[in-house]
């Protein structure tokens, strides 16, 4: 298990004896940090810059996975239903180079996925025709997709923390289940700011319910510090299924009883594997990369080794994660890739209304 792997866990079921107090020290600088820059912002003393049009953020607070991938694709789907010609932003976590780069116009995705990382590149495949600028600076990639697209509209991924770009609506993903780890900001725990934050939200969003019964921890923690902020809630759904080699579409259906080992380096690979085990999926085996793990062919090969042992018919695993793996040599034993989408079970009404509120500002 990899280092960020376990401290992830730690995050969830306590560190062992001596760390604690240590990473106390370093969480209170982290906080002195955070809170000093969130002083400055309330005062007016730095703000952040317009791109001229509408700004989209789906973001988070915590370290890990709460899929703002999907949620990213459901917001510019949202957009284009209403008009709009958006753009996805992102920084490009864990590519290859710098600066400002264009993944995909409105032609053609021009990057590989080392090039853009795994994320924008996995958007641009889902998004087609739909502009993907990467850049740590979020406001030269807006400007970039400004100008050269003519965009009327942004999709900041992951854009919570930052503040340098004005927005114009701040979507916050959460778990449904512990969304906030042990509570503690980073390196303690999974928070990348306090929970006060969560003021500057206008909708939150707890993936992985079936209902507003589900998020019961998420709708009490937002009622306690951001009364006026609607909690929806989201489930993650297999759309579609295709073996990696050869390429063939595959009824999500037909994985129902297949004995099959399952990997991913996803935030929380526990919701893939929930996923699998409503898809009727026998999971022999399952194992969990860190997030945004690229493949190596020893990680093939020990995955190889561990099917063999098992008796499993083939492999299963995420989009994101064929990604990352497809440039290097096929594994014997079938791929099968599972493409999720957000589909939410509550509050669809306030969603709808926040972005048309958006689209009566269309230049």
């Amino acid at each position: 298990m990899s280092a960020r792997r376990r401290l992830a866990q730690s995050w969830e079921h306590g560190f062992t004896a001596g760390t604690g107090p240590l990473l106390s020290v370093l969480a209170g600088g982290y906080r002195g940090l955070v809170g000093a820059r969130d002083w400055l912002y309330a005062r007016g003393m730095l703000h952040g810059r317009s791109l001229g049009c509408p700004v989209v953020s789906i973001g988070n607070l915590t370290v890990g996975g709460t899929g703002k991938t999907p949620a990213v694709e459901l917001a510019v789907r949202t957009l284009l239903d209403l008009g709009h010609r958006p753009a996805v932003l992102s920084r490009g976590y864990g590519r290859r180079g710098g600066g400002v780069q264009i993944v995909a116009d409105a032609a053609s995705i021009r990057l590989d996925a080392e090039e853009a990382g795994d994320e924008p590149f996995l958007l641009a495949r889902r998004l087609p025709g739909v502009p993907v600028v990467v850049g740590a600076n979020r406001y030269e990639a807006g400007g970039v997709a400004r100008a050269r697209f003519g965009v009327t509209a942004v999709v900041l991924d992951d854009g919570f923390q930052h503040r340098t770009l004005a927005k114009d609506l701040e979507i916050v993903m959460a778990r449904a289940t512990q969304p906030w780890g042990n509570g503690r900001l980073l390196p303690g725990g999974p928070l990348r700011e306090p929970l006060a934050g969560l003021a500057r939200a206008d909708l939150v969003v707890a993936t992985g319910a079936r209902g507003p019964a589900d998020a019961g921890e998420v709708t009490a923690t937002v009622a306690r510090l951001a009364p006026r902020v609607p909690v929806l809630t989201a489930v993650h759904v297999p759309t579609e299924c295709f073996e990696s080699t050869p390429m063939r579409q595959v009824p999500v259906g037909a994985l129902a009883g297949a004995r099959l080992l399952a990997f991913a380096g996803i935030g929380t690979p526990s919701g893939f594997r929930r996923t699998l085990d409503e898809a009727g999926v026998t999971v022999v085996e399952f194992e969990a990369f860190s997030d945004h793990h690229w493949y190596a062919r020893e990680d093939l090969s020990r995955l190889e080794r561990r099917a063999a042992v098992a008796g499993a018919d083939g492999f299963v695993t995420t989009e994101k994660d064929w990604v990352r793996l497809r440039s290097l040599p096929p594994l014997a034993r079938p791929v099968y890739v599972l493409s999720v989408r957000l589909a939410l079970t509550s509050g669809e009404a306030e969603w709808r209304a926040a972005f048309e509120r958006l689209a009566k500002a269309r230049p």
